[in-house]
């Protein structure tokens, strides 16, 4: 799955670069706008391991910069391609039966998504709705966890390996991430967003052989992010 999925990841990064920039030989209005910005926002992630953990959504935070470069106004479609620099945390909680018995794992990653950004609405001094969508990779560039009271974890586990006995192994991330925003614009070239996405990772954190515990561990995240970016380069309409 591994050399798969990336590959997939490859070829659509291709495909959303090609899109947002082979539109500026289409029927349109041609567009140069460069806003550039920070944000920050509220995780929720968890991780899909097989054979399955009982897990709650674990709670993070995410904060980077963001640059947005609109190429074409198609329609009424404001097309653009958005870069993102971002800290981020992931990992999992797991559900236990009594509050004395926790376990969590917060794993921190510098991650970079490439998105398409399709909006509609107000180009300048107004709202725009928009949809982003892309590949997304990061990299592990630290661990840590918080262990309560040790409570018994599943023995039918190859060679009686946790969840728990486990660092991440594969630093390397990939996944599709996409989701809904909204723009709130002024004519002076200032953005206020605020945007819900959902990461889908396709790599795994641990080794995932037919001799290792899990087949299958991947994040996957919910983000709640605000951002604010500003034009510093604006075409005159």
């Amino acid at each position: 799955m591994g050399a798969r999925s990336f590959k997939f990841i490859i070829y659509y990064s291709l495909f959303i670069i090609y899109s947002g920039v082979s539109v500026h030989a289409q029927v349109g209005e041609s567009r140069t706008d460069l806003a550039v910005g920070i944000n920050g926002g509220f995780v929720m992630n968890r991780v899909t391991f097989s054979p399955s953990v009982k897990q709650k959504l674990k709670n993070g935070m995410t904060m980077g910069f963001t640059a947005r470069y609109t190429c074409e106004k198609y329609f009424n479609m404001l097309c653009a391609i958005q870069g993102e620099i971002n800290y981020s945390q992931a990992g999992w909680k797991e559900k236990v039966d009594t509050d004395a018995d926790t376990y969590q794992r917060t794993i921190h990653y510098v991650q970079m998504p490439l998105l398409a950004n399709l909006g509609f609405g107000r180009e300048r001094g107004g709202v725009k709705g928009y949809l982003v969508v892309g590949p997304q990779l990061g990299f592990c560039i630290g661990e840590s966890e918080k262990d309560g009271a040790r409570y018994d974890v599943p023995q039918e586990l190859v060679g009686g390996l946790s969840q728990h006995d486990l660092k991440v192994q594969k630093k390397f991330e990939y996944g599709i991430t996409g989701g809904l925003g909204m723009d709130v614009s002024t004519k002076s070239g200032h953005h206020f967003i605020i945007e819900g996405r959902f990461f889908y990772g396709l790599s795994d954190i641990f080794s995932s052989t037919k001799k290792d515990p899990f087949s299958r561990c991947a994040n996957n995240t919910i983000y709640a992010k605000v951002a604010y970016l500003f034009d510093i380069k604006k075409t005159k309409l």
